[in-house]
Order: C-alpha cells, then sequence, then structure tokens
C-alpha cells in the first residue's frame, strides 16, 4: 500500500535574503518522535519514499530539499550552498516543527548537515545515521562528483535523463529498471516543451568546485564531539568512505555502529528491504 505524504514549506534566511525549503510529511502529525531524512548532493526528499513509507508507523518523518533542490528555492548567492547555510536551515525547520529531539538519517551531504548539527552542545539530534559518509572524505569520490554536478541539466526526453542517471550514478548499486525509473523522477522536473531538466540549481557547483582539494577533507573533531548514539550504513564498495575510515569511525568519537552493504558504492539508496531494516533497527533500538 502507497502512504500519502503531506507537502509543506518553511521560510528560512540566509545574508543575501529569504528562501522557502519545501519538505514533505509521512505518518502522524502529531506524533512526538521524529525522525529526519536529508539527501545527498544533487538528490531530493523522495528518495526517501520507500524509507519513509517503512519508518512512518513509528515516527512523523520529515523529508526536506535542500535549499537549491526538488521543490525548494533556489539561492540568491551561490557561495551560500554551503553546510553552513544548510544547518541553519535545517534549525529553522525544527523551529517549525516545535519538537525538542529527533533521529536524523542522512546521505552523503545530508550525514555532513547531521554530523555539522549533532556535533554542537545541546544538540537537538539524540541518535544519527550516517549513511556512506563520515569524517574523512576522499579527494577521488569528490572529483568523480564535480565532473557531472552542474554540467547536464537537460535532456530532450525522459529515456535520456534516465540513461543519465544510471551513468553518474552506478555507484548506487543493482536497481530494477522500475527502481531506476523512479531514481530519475526524484530528481528532474518536465519543461512545456516537453524536455526534461534536472532539478536542482546548477550553480549549487560553483562552491563544490571552488573547495575541490588534492588531499582529503578531514573532519575528526566535529565527529568525536558527537554524543549520541551512531549508525553508519557504508556502501562496500564506497569511494567517499573509506573501510578504513568506517573502521576508525568504530573506535573513536561515539564509537558508531558500523553496517556495509556489498555490491553497492556511495551510497545505499536505502530502498531495499535490508537496507530498511538495519536502520529501523538502529533507530528503534533502546
Amino acid at each position: 500500500m502507497t502512504m500519502e505524504f503531506r507537502q509543506n514549506s518553511v521560510r528560512c534566511v540566509t545574508p543575501s535574503g529569504f528562501h522557502r525549503m519545501a519538505y514533505l510529511e509521512w505518518g502522524d502529525p502529531a506524533n512526538s518522535r521524529v525522525l529526519v531524512c536529508v539527501h545527498g548532493l544533487t538528490r531530493s526528499s523522495r528518495d526517501f519514499d520507500a524509507f519513509a513509507q517503512a519508518m512512518a508507523g513509528e515516527y512523523r518523518v520529515v523529508c526536506p530539499d535542500v535549499a537549491g533542490r526538488g521543490d525548494s528555492d533556489w539561492l540568491k548567492s551561490p557561495m551560500e550552498y554551503a553546510i553552513p547555510t544548510y544547518a541553519a536551515d535545517m534549525v529553522t525547520l525544527l523551529a517549525r516543527l516545535n519538537v525538542e529531539h529527533v533521529h536524523w538519517v542522512g546521505t552523503s551531504m545530508g550525514g555532513l548537515i547531521g554530523m555539522a548539527l549533532a556535533a554542537l552542545p545541546e544538540s537537538p539530534i539524540t541518535r544519527l545515521v550516517l549513511n556512506d559518509v563520515g569524517p574523512v572524505i576522499t579527494a577521488v569520490s569528490l572529483a568523480r562528483i564535480a565532473a557531472y554536478v552542474g554540467k547536464a541539466p537537460h535532456f530532450p526526453t525522459i529515456e535520456m535523463a534516465d540513461a543519465y542517471i544510471r551513468m553518474v550514478s552506478a555507484s548506487f548499486g543493482p536497481h530494477s529498471d522500475a527502481e531506476w525509473r523512479k531514481l530519475t523522477e526524484n530528481v528532474i522536473r518536465r519543461e512545456a516543451d516537453g524536455s526534461v531538466r534536472l532539478h536542482y540549481d546548477p550553480k549549487l557547483a560553483v562552491p563544490f568546485v571552488a573547495t575541490l582539494s588534492s588531499v582529503d577533507t578531514e573532519l575528526w573533531p566535529l565527529y568525536d564531539a558527537i554524543q549520541c548514539p551512531v549508525l553508519v550504513t557504508r556502501g562496500a564498495d564506497s569511494d567517499l568512505l573509506t573501510s578504513a575510515t568506517a573502521a576508525e569511525m568504530e573506535r573513536r568519537g561515539p564509537r558508531a555502529k558500523l553496517v556495509e552493504f556489498a555490491g553497492v558504492g556511495h551510497a545505499p539508496t536505502l530502498m531495499h528491504d535490508d537496507q530498511i531494516a538495519a536502520v529501523k533497527s538502529f533507530l528503534l533500538s533502546q
């Protein structure tokens, strides 16, 4: 059975002005147990459809479109496409939800936002899932992402968009044709002339490319400051979160629990039963 979601938005602010952040809600709106799910760099809230439906019996599930993506407004200044902006937007969202504490699932960029918030004193995040991301982000993975981000926003047909998403997202691992089409539909918008464009602001690539480096990005002080329980879900073939970094995350800081998925790179889509079950078990554990 397909469960309906509710569409909402909240106004957030940066130095360049106000912008609207869209979000989806699943489950009982009166449920005090809230789960926030945040997507990766060029993805959208709709990536969590299957996961949100699986969790909506236990949580009020909230899935935002990070600024510049999905149904959210594009930012006036491209350099504001950065973790501090996104973290501040999420604080505004939590205020709108009127909740003191949340559980958090973040894929890649969404996990970095979660880390930034969970590392702060008196953080509202009381349980954190880092989906294929951690305190060391490899230079090779960032170079791979930089090769496509912002560079192919329009396609004449949905089939061409589908082929493109399969190519740039091959590291998601095996998916059925229907699942690939869903992953494509999650990140496109149809134009009046029948063509298809990707849903995100191409200018979000500006700060991403500007901060590229030939060395890995290390955020260990951020990770070590986290006080809540942490689960790391890793694609066994991931080039962004190495096995060595994941093992170190088990040993230090919040001493994360680690689950790996064979045949998957960056990042697990949380569409499949084994992935959903692993995250659900952690979130609901005492």
